[in-house]
């Protein structure tokens, strides 16, 4: 079983667990069976796109898998049985086989801002990301920045210890994460704290 965001922007990203929050779509491939979930407040756009993805991962299988819709509030059948399992998280060891990279989905976000749509926070991240992505950082220090990222948001009024930031930065570079996906949790983090949604200024 793999479990995917899906994202304003077409971008699709692979997860450990699921939180049903009620603007998300989500879509788990149990592999006989596509799971795509709605949340009772998510966009049409995310719904479209989650239907298109889940139709692009058919056309690679040579058996065809059964793509289920499963809107919030009204889950039925084996979808209820593996819920649980969805909140508390898959062993990631487990899914690491079939692990999927992220990819930033720049040109649809370009096409997008250039239609006139107000750009939202999927989409600054994701030029955040392709940004940070082509100054080519290397893999190590992009690890430094993430953990450095994340222990001041832990610590909040108190700077990290240099024997913190290297514990974590060891801890980030055993986690199998891609390239794009620490230009990805770096541009977030980095965004979330100046607009103040995770720590005051």
């Amino acid at each position: 079983m793999i479990l995917y965001s899906v994202y304003e922007n077409g971008a699709m990203r692979k997860i450990s667990k699921v939180d049903f929050s009620n603007t998300k779509v989500y879509l788990i491939d149990d592999f006989k069976i596509i799971y795509l979930w709605y949340g009772s407040n998510s966009s049409k756009r995310k719904r479209d796109f989650s239907k298109k993805r889940a139709n692009s991962l058919n056309n690679k299988r040579k058996t065809t898998a059964k793509i289920q819709i499963i809107n919030q509030d009204k889950e039925f059948g084996a979808f209820l049985a593996i819920m649980d399992l969805l909140k508390k998280g898959l062993d990631e060891d487990a899914s690491l086989e079939k692990r999927e990279e992220l990819e930033l989905e720049i040109e649809d976000t370009l096409e997008l801002i250039e239609s006139g749509l107000e750009m939202d926070l999927e989409a600054e991240l994701t030029l955040a990301a392709h940004k940070l992505s082509n100054e080519k950082v290397s893999y190590e220090d992009l690890s430094r920045r993430l953990a450095e990222l994340q222990l001041t948001l832990l610590k909040v009024n108190k700077e990290p210890s240099e024997k913190e930031i290297n514990k974590k930065t060891k801890e980030i570079l055993k986690s199998s994460s891609t390239y794009e996906e620490l230009c990805w949790l770096v541009s977030e983090l980095e965004i979330l704290i100046e607009k103040k949604h995770l720590v005051e200024k």
